[in-house]
């Protein structure tokens, strides 16, 4: 009796956690690994995003990783570097020691000069932006054999990509904002009002895609009362933006002649197709785009993956708009950069969860292995080119990710 008695107070004074098994807890906290990040200042012309903010980089070191920061990483973002300093992180001025580390964080894919700072081995996240990316620094990444992934590819459990979701709602209203604009005097249009008032026809927007994006613009453009056309090659996209909107809104495949009837009319056209998912490209032809109107608007949101319009030129922040045939184009790669700060939050709030659960890992590897989402964004492994579209774009061989894994 004095044993029972005896054995009921230990159990007490351990408390009821006794009495629910730990093996997996214990097992992931074993296995747990601290990862060295290195995020340093973009290079690239008006790049003002950055991969996290200090609360990501708070949420990383309180659980026992190293964050590396070049100085004025964050400035264009409006996060200082003492920000960062109060969350843990380790503000250098030497851009090697931040590419010497085992992670790096970009927004945009590496120039060449910062590709040859990164170490061998070494993981690589940043967007992938084709209009940035060379066949040289793939080639240099190759040779370091760099595990390269994009973030807007990968996808988390539900499908859903949740970096592209983020930076395609910003990316969706900033192009009818734009678009608004340019049809406005102030933005060297006709004077032409995006929307309509009472007995005046509204003006008509046409978007090219119905994902996130897309979806978000048709919604904007409805709330400011235009007529919306939405065209992409998936009916149940379509069926699915039908249902959403709830509106009198035009749906239809990417036909050429349909897409041609719509240009005619269309004030603000919107290019919202992705294409490195796997989905298949379509292109605004030049013929068709000069069926348009003179004085309308093209937003190509799709800029970074060569384009949704043959006539599709880039251009910068200080220079964002050109006219081809009387068209006003609209071009500026990674649009969010104009909501520099929401973007940067948006990201964040991704990134951090990513590698935090990266770190519970023995290596990024055994991550891969468990998550068949996270592999989607990879398009170079161990410095083997895995992504089939990137490898026809350069020329360059490529080999299928599920095998190499199944290898190493």
């Amino acid at each position: 009796m004095g044993e029972l008695r005896s054995l009921s107070e230990e159990l007490i004074r351990m408390g009821h956690e006794a009495f629910f098994p730990q093996e997996q807890l214990f097992e992931k906290t074993c296995n747990k690994k601290c990862l060295k990040i290195g995020i340093p200042k973009e290079d690239a012309l008006h790049e003002t995003r950055i991969p996290l903010t200090p609360q990501g980089v708070s949420v990383l070191v309180d659980t026992g990783h190293e964050v590396i920061i070049e100085q004025g990483a964050g400035d264009g973002a409006n996060y200082p570097d003492v920000l960062y300093a109060e969350a843990g992180a380790f503000i250098v001025q030497d851009r090697k020691l931040v590419f010497n580390q085992d992670i790096i964080l970009k927004m945009t894919p590496p120039t060449c000069e910062e590709a040859e700072m990164m170490k061998e081995r070494s993981v690589l996240f940043s967007l992938l932006k084709l209009s940035s990316l060379s066949e040289n620094v793939v080639k240099s990444l190759i040779a370091r054999r760099v595990t390269a992934i994009a973030v807007d590819l990968f996808t988390d459990s539900s499908g859903d990509y949740p970096v592209v979701r983020s930076l395609s709602e910003i990316e969706g209203r900033m192009a009818v904002m734009i678009g608004a604009y340019e049809l406005s005097k102030m933005g060297g249009g006709k004077g032409v009002l995006l929307g309509g008032i009472t007995g005046v026809s509204p003006t008509e927007v046409v978007v090219l895609g119905a994902e996130t994006a897309g979806l978000v613009a048709a919604q904007t453009a409805i709330s400011m009362g235009a007529t919306v056309k939405l065209f992409d090659h998936s009916i149940a996209k379509l069926s699915h933006a039908r249902s959403l909107l709830r509106e009198n809104i035009f749906t239809s495949t990417l036909h050429p002649i349909s897409i041609e009837k719509a240009l005619t009319s269309a004030d603000v056209v919107i290019g919202a197709l992705r294409f490195l998912n796997g989905s298949r490209r379509f292109v605004v032809t030049e013929s068709q785009v000069q069926l348009m109107k003179p004085g309308s608007v093209v937003v190509d949101l799709s800029v970074d993956q060569g384009g949704c319009f043959a006539t599709t030129v880039p251009t910068t922040i200080n220079n964002p708009t050109y006219t081809k045939y009387y068209i006003n184009h609209v071009c500026l790669p990674s649009l969010s950069v104009l909501g520099c700060r929401t973007a940067s939050i948006a990201l964040s709030n991704v990134m951090a969860n990513v590698l935090e659960e990266i770190g519970f890992y023995t290596s990024i590897d055994t991550y891969l292995r468990n998550d068949h989402g996270f592999c989607k964004g990879i398009w170079l492994y161990n410095g083997i080119l895995t992504n089939h579209f990137l490898g026809s774009h350069f020329s360059l061989p490529s080999k299928d990710l599920g095998l190499l894994l199944a290898a190493y």
